[in-house]
């Protein structure tokens, strides 16, 4: 995600948000410890992605629990 011309991501990129949380914090959290992330400080970590535009009155739960299921498959797709 270094390249300088990515798209601006926002709330609803779901996979593209679990992709930058994984290369921030790699294998760090495995799929249990994800699902137990606190939603304010998953909020928190999103609004730090390099390229996220998303307002901070725009994420609702729903995203937050979409974020969290897209970070396990990324997650679990880097286990192979």
């Amino acid at each position: 995600m270094t390249d300088k011309f990515q798209l601006p991501i926002y709330w609803k990129d779901h996979e593209d948000i679990a992709m930058g949380l994984y290369e921030k914090f790699g294998d760090e959290f495995g799929e249990s410890q994800i699902y137990r992330i606190r939603f304010t400080e998953l909020l928190e970590w999103v609004l730090e992605i390099p390229n996220f535009k998303g307002k901070r009155e725009e994420c609702n739960e729903g995203h937050l629990e979409m974020i969290q299921s897209q970070w396990v498959y990324e997650w679990r797709d880097n286990q192979k």
